[in-house]
């Protein structure tokens, strides 16, 4: 792991490989580990380049002066590729990361960014999903965060469908969903951080993004879950309406986290795709 310092703390990161650069984003309550078996088919060909973004399961807490509005967490990625000078990154996210992603493709912050892979995520109306939004208000209560992570420590509660259940149809092994539980469940900081990113998540944030993303003509791919539970595929084929150069790519017998139920699927369908020129690309070298 090496350590980024930016405006809002210290962002951690695993940096492996050699190549084109690829940023993966992550959602809220998990780490970089998301992407753990997704990277060992790309590092051959490309810098990997995972972060633990401060979404819940990071394990340096923010300054407490930081804010967690959804446009200030999606700077972030943003002042991270700065930070890391990185040029033409493919940028990979899922779930409450491809919200940030929108919004940060929405702010027109984008020189650093070559492409983009979006997979089940927060979207238009959709952020969060109507089942996570009792997070919400409970994040706006002091002291309520502590008492539902704390629950979590018991398996069988993790793969309930409020936990993580009904985002993979495998289950993901107990040791892995543990570690994305205990930064907040032993960590004051980490905790404060997760409740004010909930309290600040609301809709207008996403529906804002979709208007302006037709201004992002780099190439996006959407590579969704037609069985996800939280996000509709119908959501993937709008957004591929409002941007200039997108395409579906379904991914089947999987959920919301594509990476642990396809994860050899997601690998060779973001290699393909960071290794592509875009169209303008191609047309300039004609």
């Amino acid at each position: 792991m090496k350590d980024v310092e930016l405006t809002a703390g210290t962002i951690r990161y695993r940096d492996t490989g050699e190549g084109p650069p690829i940023v993966f984003v992550h959602g809220l309550l998990v780490d970089g580990t998301l992407w753990r078996k997704v990277v060992p088919s790309l590092e051959g060909r490309y810098r990997c380049i995972v972060p633990d973004w401060p979404l819940g399961s990071h394990t340096i807490p923010m300054k407490p002066s930081a804010d967690f509005s959804p446009p200030s967490v999606a700077a972030l990625i943003g002042e991270f590729l700065d930070k890391l000078d990185l040029r033409d990154v493919t940028l990979v996210a899922n779930d409450t990361g491809g919200a940030l992603t929108q919004i940060l493709l929405a702010s027109g912050k984008t020189e650093r960014i070559g492409r983009v892979v979006l997979t089940p995520c927060d979207t238009f109306e959709n952020f969060l999903p109507p089942m996570f939004r009792p997070l919400q208000w409970l994040a706006r209560v002091p002291g309520a965060v502590y008492p539902v992570v704390q629950s979590l420590r018991l398996p069988p509660l993790r793969r309930l469908p409020l936990a993580f259940g009904w985002l993979t149809k495998r289950r993901v092994p107990n040791e892995v969903t543990a570690a994305w539980l205990r930064p907040a469940q032993t960590d004051k900081g980490v905790r404060r951080d997760v409740a004010r990113l909930l309290a600040g998540i609301d809709k207008r944030f996403t529906m804002e993004a979709a208007e302006k993303l037709r201004g992002f003509d780099r190439p996006v791919l959407i590579a969704w879950a037609p069985e996800d539970r939280f996000f509709p595929l119908t959501h993937a084929r709008r957004l591929a309406e409002l941007l200039p150069d997108a395409r579906v790519e379904e991914v089947p017998d999987s959920y919301t986290f594509v990476s642990e139920d396809q994860p050899e699927l997601v690998a060779r369908l973001v290699g393909e795709f960071a290794a592509a020129r875009s169209a303008g690309d191609r047309a300039a070298a004609s």
